[in-house]
């Protein structure tokens, strides 16, 4: 693979975004999202953009990875972080430069609207994607993540 261009999501990529999603999610934690649930999370993110905004990866036209950015506000920093999220490439573009091409984006975009930097989080087992955020430069936190979820 040797020219990957990215750009702005728009509604017409919301099948390869869920789908993307949905392989992201079995093959890193062998979960299975609710695709139904899924395309509506996906589509809120367009009906309210102050949620954030995916980026497409494409290659020879055609779509080969995605990422979700959000924010969070910091008050310690008085700017927001980046987060990327739902980060998914798909296995012919993997180690081509498509995850090198969002990150460089993100990082460009990140920049220019003075953001505190950017942050995601990884499946703690998931070695292959940390050596790749290693490579970018990223540094693992000194954060542990807790949670509770809660199902509607």
């Amino acid at each position: 693979m040797t020219l990957v261009h990215v750009r702005d999501a728009s509604a017409a990529d919301i099948a390869f975004i869920v789908d993307a999603n949905a392989a992201m999610a079995w093959e890193t934690e062998r979960k299975v999202l609710d695709r139904d649930v899924l395309a509506r999370g996906v589509a809120a993110v367009f009906a309210q953009p102050a949620r954030g905004f995916y980026l497409i990866a494409e290659h020879a036209g055609a779509a080969v990875g995605c990422l979700l950015v959000t924010y969070e506000w910091s008050d310690w920093r008085n700017r927001e972080w980046w987060w990327l999220q739902s980060v998914y490439v798909t296995a012919m573009a993997r180690r081509a430069g498509a995850f090198r091409a969002l990150h460089d984006e993100v990082e460009r975009r990140a920049a220019v609207a003075g953001s505190a930097g950017i942050r995601l989080y990884v499946d703690l087992d998931n070695e292959r994607a940390k050596a790749a955020y290693r490579s970018l430069g990223m540094d693992a936190a000194r954060y542990e993540m807790f949670e509770r979820e809660r199902t509607p």
